[in-house]
């Protein structure tokens, strides 16, 4: 059965990823609206924001790369709303096809969009001027953080990629995954909000896996943040997961 499903899911995530290849705009799309932010906060609000950073697209970098997974997560819902809508998952019901490697492909095809837009994002960024002390054990928690990252929200894209009645309402969801770091501590330390928003913005998600990974880039001792990540992360992962999996079988059912 292991070998069914991994067998189906590698023929699928082919399937995507040709789809993808033949339409590479959409990672371009995907890279291009954090770069144009991080272009205007290095160099429009840069020089009047106090972060006690040396260099500010250091100690914004974390937030754009979040924000470059919010925005490429939306392609996944897309890619699923399209895939029911245009009967794809009917055709592959009546295959002897394992039946959860159809969201899985989607899933994957989504780590690799988005982890090829997140290395467009950071060599523009080292083109700005950002520089990391960070050894390759650093680099490797910083990439897991995101990838766990990406998992997480990629799951949450699955539920209304399977339940959406237009385009419009599928990407939708993303909007307030693209708010949530401008309340957090990816642009302004924290300590600088009124006190209703500083409370909102320490306990959010977004500030624990932003803090966790600009301390994994400067080379700083990596406190709890890096353990209320882990645990926002996978605990996100596994309600949407079960979610999106309840989602699909009562769609195929």
């Amino acid at each position: 059965m292991t070998k069914h499903f991994l067998g189906d899911t590698a023929v699928l995530l082919g399937r995507s990823l040709r789809h993808i290849a033949r339409s590479p705009d959409t990672i371009v799309t995907t890279a291009v609206m954090p770069i144009a932010m991080m272009l205007m906060f290095v160099y429009v609000f840069g020089g009047a924001i106090d972060t006690g950073s040396d260099s500010y697209v250091n100690y914004l970098l974390p937030g754009i790369l979040l924000i470059t997974v919010a925005s490429g997560i939306a392609y996944t819902a897309y890619r699923l709303f399209m895939d029911m809508k245009g009967g794809i998952f009917e055709r592959f019901q009546s295959m002897p096809t394992a039946r959860s490697s159809v969201l899985w492909a989607h899933v994957l095809t989504s780590l690799v969009a988005n982890a090829v837009s997140l290395v467009v994002v950071v060599l523009v960024a080292l083109l700005m001027g950002f520089r990391s002390a960070a050894g390759a054990p650093a680099w490797l928690a910083a990439a897991g953080i995101l990838i766990l990252f990406t998992l997480a929200l990629t799951w949450i894209a699955v539920i209304p990629g399977l339940t959406a009645k237009t385009v419009e309402g599928a990407s939708a969801f993303s909007y307030p995954l693209l708010f949530l770091p401008f309340l957090s501590s990816a642009f302004v330390p924290t300590d600088t909000m009124p006190g209703p928003v500083r409370a909102f913005a320490e306990h959010q998600p977004v500030t624990s896996v932003v803090n966790a990974l600009r301390d994994l880039f400067t080379r700083q001792p990596v406190g709890a943040d890096i353990w209320i990540a882990l645990a926002w992360c996978v605990g996100i992962l596994v309600i949407a997961y079960a979610f999106a999996m309840n989602t699909y079988r009562r769609k195929i059912s």
